[in-house]
């Protein structure tokens, strides 16, 4: 008997589903549901903290003493690089400096020629650390607590040369703050999950950390010099692989940073985070193209299929995802301190049809040429 294009509809979704339950069985619940690894003696290591600034003055004062005064017994400086800002950066950081001896400020006075957004100053700021670990956030960061150093540097033994953190936003009362804070789940969610498969494709910049041998043996970001982001994704999708990185998904070594406040402002961010996405290993393209495709089709499809098929099917290929999803999110969500979205999960899991909407123009736009 010919199959009609209804039960062909149908296959569809039940084959997308399955793509979603692949993710789920074998990445995601790497996150949700980690090995507990036997820890070797641990040690400390000196450390550099790296931090860009560019006319951030107001986010230097109310969040730089969170770095400046972490709890951690070795040596340990905060290099602070001010480019070119035209607000009181300058002063705040020469009093800072007073107070505080193991504040280095680098000032920039010059614009770097054919080097667009943050990696000119960031490479400064590498090359003048003194430190072999190098532990890098932004300027509107601050440390979820006072052993945000020892538990980052905490993950370098031996033979990793990166540490992946988790880099979250505060929690505010509003739906943009819920989505931007569901957005970094779903990213953490994955780059996590990649790297526990031995698949590192991605870091993020508000917390990080790696060797500053691997910066230049890899001669740091020359090979993508001329894209104005990745700064922090792509030289982890450059150097990074299975041997030499680990992840670290303590709450006490997350950050914590200012979200966004309007819908305009957070659009235009992740314009400029998704336009990286194409410069990726052809793997890691694949492997994250496919997911987000499957997620952008799964609802529309499962609509289709209970309204043109026959809605008892649909439901039964519905629910069973919709069951581990819950489960995995939960488990993910707790473990990365954003638990009170998960009673929205089927809600923000719909949201995702929408979001691929608003944000799929950015994989063909041409990033935005400066990091401020």
């Amino acid at each position: 008997m010919a199959i009609n294009w209804r039960e062909i509809l149908f296959i569809v979704f039940c084959v997308d589903a399955l793509i979603q339950l692949f993710y789920y069985l074998y990445f995601f619940r790497r996150v949700a549901f980690p090995k507990e690894e036997e820890r070797q003696m641990s040690r400390e290591h000196p450390v550099s903290v790296i931090i860009c600034a560019r006319d951030e003055a107001a986010n230097l004062a109310r969040f730089l003493p969170g770095t400046l005064l972490q709890d951690y017994r070795t040596s340990y400086e905060v290099v602070v690089v001010n480019d070119n800002s035209q607000d009181e950066t300058r002063y705040l950081l020469e009093g800072m400096h007073k107070e505080f001896r193991h504040l280095n400020v680098v000032e920039l006075k010059q614009e770097a020629m054919l080097i667009p957004g943050k990696k000119f100053p960031l490479s400064v700021g590498i090359k003048t650390a003194r430190h072999e670990i190098l532990l890098l956030t932004d300027a509107d960061c601050v440390p979820a607590t006072e052993h945000w150093i020892q538990k980052m540097q905490d993950a370098f033994t031996e033979g990793k040369e990166f540490a992946l953190g988790y880099g979250a936003y505060q929690k505010k009362k509003s739906l943009l703050n819920a989505l931007i804070r569901f957005d970094t789940f779903q990213t953490a969610l994955q780059y996590f999950s990649y790297a526990l498969a031995g698949l590192p494709y991605m870091g993020v910049g508000r917390n990080l950390a790696y060797r500053r041998d691997v910066f230049f043996r890899h001669k740091g970001f020359s090979s993508h010099n001329h894209i104005p982001s990745g700064d922090d994704d792509l030289f982890v999708n450059l150097a990074a692989n299975k041997d030499n990185t680990t992840v670290v998904m303590d709450k006490e070594a997350f950050t914590l940073s200012e979200p966004k406040k309007t819908w305009g402002a957070w659009i235009r961010q992740k314009n400029r985070h998704f336009s990286t996405g194409k410069f990726y290993r052809p793997l890691h393209r694949f492997l994250l193209g496919l997911y987000a495709l499957s997620t952008f089709l799964f609802w529309p499809l499962f609509v289709a299929s209970m309204v043109l098929f026959d809605w008892r099917w649909a439901l039964l290929v519905f629910v069973p995802r919709l069951v581990i999803q819950g489960i995995y999110w939960k488990k993910a969500m707790s473990r990365l301190d954003e638990a009170d979205l998960w009673p929205w999960f089927p809600l923000l899991d719909a949201w995702m049809f929408f979001y691929y909407i608003i944000f799929a123009p950015s994989l063909w736009k041409r990033p935005k040429a400066s990091w401020k």
